[in-house]
């Protein structure tokens, strides 16, 4: 699968790179940053520390993107918005680890998903899947008799709150309870805020130094505590899940597809 890597000069660009340079059955073709970029030019591999390979990093998404089955796309949620329809017009798989998605850009990837198949998750990793879906099983289990608290830690640079993760379980836990998480969660404590409303879910934020991504997902009730946790050490997780999951789409059909589907999670 030939594949291109959108943000390719970031962080979790370079680590994309070096995880698919390892992988069975994908072949990077190319990378993608914007045309502000001071990597443009510069050789994949190594930005990646991995030596030279002698692949590219361009602004030209449609010309790369005529060349290749699908893009790994972890940048920032306007560059995503474009890049999905860029990608239904050229036929091809969109992966899309992209958090902080306002609602208008979610509306733009369901459109494209209606002619390609999406592979969209708040989080690549086998474990955090794994997670929701022991949250969602729990919530159901045990109702409104155990209040729900969601805490997450990531490190200073990331820049929305709370993380799509941490959403990603808040949804799990709301379908568990058969509620809707924007109208039965809270997001903010500050001042008097009085009891806490039955059956809403929490969320705590904390930023600081170089955590890769913690969470936690607490069930308080009468006298005792459950603790769901994962912490992520290494941003390799989330890159080879997104292998897993282009590999998975390859011969899919238009869909907006998670991480549920690809490691059969799903109900």
């Amino acid at each position: 699968m030939r594949i291109a890597i959108a943000g390719a000069a970031g962080k979790m660009g370079r680590t994309l790179t070096r995880i698919a340079s390892e992988t069975r059955g994908i072949e990077i073709t190319g990378g993608l940053e914007s045309d502000r970029s001071s990597h443009l030019g510069a050789d994949m591999g190594e930005l990646a520390g991995i030596g030279r390979m002698g692949k590219q990093i361009s602004s030209d998404a449609a010309k790369l993107f005529a060349q290749i089955d699908g893009v790994i796309d972890f940048t920032i949620a306007p560059a995503t918005a474009v890049l999905c329809g860029l990608s239904a017009e050229a036929g091809i798989v969109h992966v899309i680890g992209t958090t902080g998605l306002s609602e208008d850009q979610e509306t733009r990837i369901k459109a494209a998903a209606r002619r390609i198949p999406i592979v969209k998750s708040g989080n690549m990793s086998l474990g955090v899947n794994l997670l929701a879906s022991l949250v969602k099983k729990t919530a159901a289990i045990l109702r409104d008799d155990f209040d729900i608290e969601i805490l997450e830690m990531h490190h200073r640079q990331k820049v929305d709150a709370p993380s799509g993760t941490a959403l990603m379980l808040g949804r799990s836990a709301a379908e568990g309870r058969g509620i809707d998480l924007q109208n039965g969660s809270v997001r903010v404590r500050d001042g008097h805020t009085g009891p806490r409303p039955t059956g809403h879910i929490g969320f705590a934020a904390l930023r600081g130094g170089s955590v890769v991504g913690e969470h936690s997902v607490m069930f308080a009730g009468p006298a005792e505590r459950i603790e769901l946790s994962h912490k992520a050490e290494s941003r390799d997780i989330f890159a080879r899940g997104a292998m897993r999951a282009a590999l998975w789409a390859l011969d899919k059909q238009p869909g907006l597809y998670s991480m549920a589907d690809v490691l059969e999670l799903a109900d």
